[in-house]
């Protein structure tokens, strides 16, 4: 195992301490000690001149702050129950979302159990940032220096291995690949994993509320929901559902103002935008019945592409940098094709989320968050229908 480990670069931790961290002891969910950590890691993050840079982890802050913390604890804690964290917590981030290594942490810390979380191999600013904020912080809580473990590695089969021998939790973000490859490492009988597949979001706007609002403001909002993260997180909307009077008038609003919003905020990678030439030309000879259409726009910074109906295997084509379908309904039940696949995640919103009601009472297989727009990117301890909390610590009955 040593052996191993030696091959892992640390942003935190050793390989001496990781050794070591089956044998931590867990603590309660909620922790005092661990809630003064987040808080005086979420004030080194906010107060950093660097980090205003990146929304991403100014985002992260504000999730950390004791405020934030003490809403969660009042919802997740149960009256009635005493719970340990599982233990161990092993953590494989996405390649593709720089600071969910962040939040996964959080969640394990929250839970009580000690960490180690694999970092993407690419570097990503975001990292090295929370990264030696965390480290900075962790000098004045002594005692939870061996609760993380940062550690990152190219693909490895033997740390694999000897990381998920030892772990009570498996926390696996990434997609159906990452997932296949990871469970190739056996696990401990009582170990528990928890996998985020491959998903998909989609957003519905109601033409009368949108047109009711600011339309700067919902512009920015979306923005962050998909340019932030360049469509890369499974809760950035990729199809553009529109209901209501106005139609015209409120899509060439909106499509407009965030023209506008993204002209000073986002630059198109050349390569991206051959890539959406070729999506556009895939789309049309994969999904004739549905009539793709292409709208023009100013120039590349937004693909849109309207479709007459919604054919299944749509989601197959999860397109990036700005690519979005677009279809108009009467009923929401129209929708049903998105929702029947287990894949799909979120729903962002503009209306009245009442609408929704008849859709989730039809049966369908997926959707595990309704937010507004503005809100797919924000990260809750209910995630894709985990309640993580409770899925990492354990409920000890006394009776």
């Amino acid at each position: 195992m040593r052996q191993s480990f030696e091959k892992i670069k640390f942003l935190i931790g050793s390989a001496e301490s990781l050794e070591r961290m089956a044998e931590v002891p867990s603590k309660t969910p909620f922790d005092d000690e661990i809630c003064e950590f987040l808080n005086s890691l979420s004030k080194a993050l906010l107060t950093s001149p660097k980090n205003r840079m990146y929304p991403a982890v100014t985002a992260f802050g504000f999730f950390l702050r004791k405020g934030s913390i003490g809403l969660l604890k009042q919802r997740f804690l149960k009256a009635g129950e005493y719970r340990l964290g599982r233990g161990m917590s092993f953590h494989i981030a996405p390649s593709n979302v720089p600071v969910n290594f962040a939040y996964s942490l959080a969640a394990g810390l929250l839970a009580g159990n000690p960490n180690v979380v694999r970092v993407p191999s690419k570097e990503f600013p975001e990292i090295d940032l929370i990264a030696e904020a965390m480290r900075a912080t962790l000098e004045a809580y002594e005692g939870l220096k061996n609760m993380i473990s940062l550690v990152r590695y190219e693909r490895d089969r033997e740390i694999n291995d000897d990381l998920s021998g030892l772990c009570a939790n498996r926390i696996i973000w990434g997609g159906d690949s990452t997932i296949e490859e990871i469970r190739k490492s056996p696990l401990a009988p009582r170990a528990k994993e928890i996998c985020f597949a491959d998903r998909y979001s989609f957003a519905v706007i109601d033409t009368k509320a949108y047109l009711d609002m600011d339309p700067k403001r919902v512009a920015e909002s979306f923005y962050n929901d998909t340019y932030l993260s360049d469509q890369n997180a499974c809760s950035s909307p990729r199809v553009i559902c529109w209901t209501g009077n106005e139609e015209a008038y409120a899509k060439k609003l909106f499509w407009d103002s965030l023209h506008e919003f993204l002209k000073q905020k986002f630059e198109l990678q050349s390569v991206k935008a051959v890539d959406k030439l070729s999506s556009l030309c895939l789309v049309g000879a994969s999904f004739p019945e549905a009539k793709p259409r292409f709208v023009a726009m100013q120039d590349n910074l937004i693909t849109r592409v309207e479709l007459k109906k919604l054919p299944m295997g749509l989601m197959q084509r999860l397109e990036n940098s700005g690519f979005f379908f677009e279809y108009s309904f009467m009923d929401i039940l129209e929708l049903k094709t998105l929702c029947l696949d287990k894949r799909c995640q979120t729903i962002g919103y503009i209306g009245d989320k009442r609408m929704f009601m008849p859709l989730l009472a039809s049966g369908i297989g997926g959707v595990d968050r309704i937010v507004p727009i503005g809100k797919t990117m924000d990260f809750d301890l209910y995630w894709d229908g985990y309640d993580l909390i409770n899925e990492l610590s354990r409920n000890i009955s006394v009776s």
